[in-house]
């Protein structure tokens, strides 16, 4: 499948464009979007770039199993994603407990009912260039997020069954203002 790109209309209002599949309603960071070099840990901005899709991670207890070709965890409550710039472990799932900063991937609002790592930051991480940056789930009455791309729950479990295991998204620099 050709890359998943955002895109944004006249309105100012983003979309995930998948072939094959209409267009989705997308939201972003509170911050807008920003040049993949220079977003920083808690921003609040989305980084515009070409990023693999490295790994889905789901709540089986709320959607059953999952049609990904996408290597794929199930989130349990002791899943973490450290956003500790100072520790070994920054911009990395973690088992819960953990003692640094981090992401609890246990959530109540849907937002990481299912959550697909981006390859932001991870090859390997840089201390404070930014973590979790996923594309996920949007969470109920939410429009932006910290830093990800988000879209509808339905829309990204039908995704999921369409994507191939070496799928990226791209934000292309021309959005950015």
């Amino acid at each position: 499948m050709p890359d998943l790109c955002l895109l944004r209309d006249r309105a100012g209002g983003y979309w995930l464009e998948a072939a094959g599949m209409a267009p989705m309603r997308a939201i972003i960071g509170k911050a807008g979007l920003i040049a993949g070099a220079a977003k920083r840990e808690g921003d609040m901005a989305t980084p515009v770039g070409r990023w693999a899709l490295r790994h889905l991670y789901y709540r089986q207890d709320l959607l059953g199993p999952v049609n990904a070709d996408l290597p794929k965890s199930v989130i349990t409550p002791h899943c973490g994603w450290c956003d500790d710039p100072d520790h070994k472990d920054y911009n990395r799932y973690v088992p819960l407990p953990f003692t640094a900063s981090h992401e609890v991937m246990w959530r109540n609002d849907g937002a990481y009912d299912l959550v697909v790592m981006l390859g932001f930051n991870d090859a390997p991480p840089v201390a404070g260039r930014g973590s979790a940056i996923f594309l996920h789930c949007i969470a109920e009455g939410k429009t932006s997020t910290a830093g990800c791309v988000a879209i509808e729950r339905a829309a990204l479990l039908q995704l999921m069954a369409k994507l191939d295991a070496d799928q990226y998204l791209s934000i292309d620099a021309g959005l950015l203002p």
